[in-house]
């Protein structure tokens, strides 16, 4: 493919004058892609090879692609940046641009994405000790919601939340994580990923700009490409997300997501100065930060910091939590701890949004919160998983030795086990591992932006692993990697 050419072409046929470099190279790959002259799967030259070929900056390629990659139209792989498979539009007056039973560009963007694979076997990601919660203490939560639920609350009820759950949140998060808030800012929702797809539609718009750690959380990078947000990945290093001077001048963010309590996938804890300095920043460039507080509940050394949410007043965040981790899963219950200024101006359009339910099940949440049982649940699983924890960190010292380091193993159900050789292939151990019975991620596969982030390694759940069954997965999962050495490439 000659590049040159299709931007010559693109121009000769399009009234570009006046246009800036950055968008007539967007536009010409944009246009290639939909009339299927470029299809997808191809290969596209690295921004450096490419930017050379057309005598360009090379950070006005960058640009063009990391919008292409934000609208959907291409992919990151291990052979570099590819075409996605889009719906490739007709000539005028054939037909419509994409027959009725075709996907959405938005959802065709989604379905490209890497899945997280399945949560289930040993080092599966986010799945608490589900043995060890205190299920008849919940029934009895559950019966005594159930009397006390009279018949008109079976009507829809507040779509921010039942009240008293949400002044149960309000309290706790008080209490144990220094969060500046009252009920009235609190909206429960059905989980982290639909409080972020909820971010999305209430405070921005189709085409702005939202950060997110790279390597970072895909579903936030499925709740930007789903509102057609621009994502740009933002490099992480040991504590968390680590922007740039240049990031802040050349794409501005409206969003910006983090998880500084435990970054994921790296584990990293973003430090108080750092805190401090991106809440300023972000209060100067008008963006809002989104805080996913990711495993701050599970401090396995020394004391957690606060939430950025409380460290100054009227700081520019939209707080984050779930129940999934210190509950269970199938519980579905997240929230969000909007700023007081935006809760109020958020009401009206909450609801006209999907409306929350399941009364009883909020309302024996607020009494678990409320009584004391749902901290005393959290002592009891942060011993639990510190002795899990504990006894990964010896396995792997015994199994793997200098051939990888730990990383973020004092916080959280996970940690990080980065390869001390970058040219490791962690997706071919984490495929032959899965094909063992072993739930072992790559780090490659967490990658967010165009910029590769030489975190390659893998993640290790350890919140569901009896600590007498650890050492022999740890031992497998060591032969596993040993037998595909960085030389092989296999």
């Amino acid at each position: 493919m000659d590049y040159g050419l299709l931007l010559a072409d693109f121009e000769r046929h399009h009234d570009v004058d006046g246009w800036p470099r950055q968008r007539k190279v967007h536009a010409s790959l944009r246009a290639a892609i939909l009339d299927g002259r470029l299809a997808a799967g191809h290969r596209l030259l690295s921004t450096r090879i490419l930017a050379r070929e057309l005598g360009i900056a090379r950070n006005t390629v960058l640009y063009a692609y990391e919008q292409l990659m934000a609208e959907g139209l291409l992919l990151t792989s291990r052979g570099g940046t590819v075409v996605a498979p889009v719906a490739v539009s007709t000539p005028a007056g054939i037909g419509s641009e994409r027959p009725p039973s075709a996907l959405s560009r938005r959802a065709q963007a989604l379905t490209g994405m890497a899945s997280p694979g399945v949560l289930t076997g040993a080092f599966a990601l986010g799945v608490p000790a589900l043995d060890a919660f205190p299920m008849a203490a919940w029934r009895r939560a559950l019966d005594r919601a159930w009397r006390e639920t009279g018949p008109f609350e079976f009507d829809y009820c507040d779509p921010a939340g039942l009240p008293v759950l949400r002044k149960a949140i309000a309290d706790y998060l008080q209490a144990a994580r220094g969060v500046r808030c009252d009920a009235a800012q609190v909206v429960v929702t059905n989980g982290t990923q639909a409080s972020l797809e909820l971010c999305v539609q209430l405070f921005s718009d189709a085409g702005d700009t939202a950060w997110i750690e790279n390597p970072g959380y895909l579903g936030a990078l499925s709740a930007f490409r789903g509102g057609q947000l621009r994502s740009v990945g933002i490099a992480v290093d040991g504590e968390g997300i680590a922007p740039a001077d240049e990031d802040w001048r050349r794409t501005p963010p409206r969003l910006i997501y983090t998880s500084p309590s435990h970054q994921y996938p790296s584990g990293g804890v973003l430090g108080m100065r750092r805190r401090l300095a991106l809440l300023d920043s972000a209060a100067r460039a008008g963006a809002l930060i989104i805080e996913d507080d990711y495993d701050s509940e599970f401090r396995h050394d020394g004391p957690a910091l606060p939430a950025m949410q409380g460290l100054a007043p009227s700081a520019p965040v939209i707080y984050l939590g779930t129940f999934s981790k210190t509950m269970f899963p199938a519980m579905r219950t997240g929230f969000m701890v909007l700023p007081a200024g935006l809760a109020e101006a958020a009401r009206p359009a909450l609801a006209r949004l999907p409306m929350h339910g399941r009364v009883p099940e909020q309302r024996a949440l607020a009494a678990f919160l409320n009584d004391g049982q749902f901290v005393q649940h959290l002592r009891r699983m942060r011993r639990l998983y510190r002795e899990r924890r504990d006894a990964l960190l010896e396995a792997l010292g015994r199994h793997f030795g200098d051939m990888a380091a730990v990383h973020g193993a004092g916080t959280g159900m996970h940690l990080a086990l980065r390869f001390a050789d970058p040219d490791w292939r962690d997706d071919r151990i984490s495929d032959a591992a899965r094909g063992a019975g072993i739930t072992a991620h790559c780090m490659t596969r967490h990658e967010t932006g165009l910029r590769k982030t030489g975190w390659t390694g893998l993640l290790l759940g350890y919140s569901q692993v009896p600590a007498t069954e650890i050492d022999d997965v740890a031992r497998r999962l060591a032969k596993i990697s040993c037998r595909r050495p960085p030389e092989s490439g296999a």
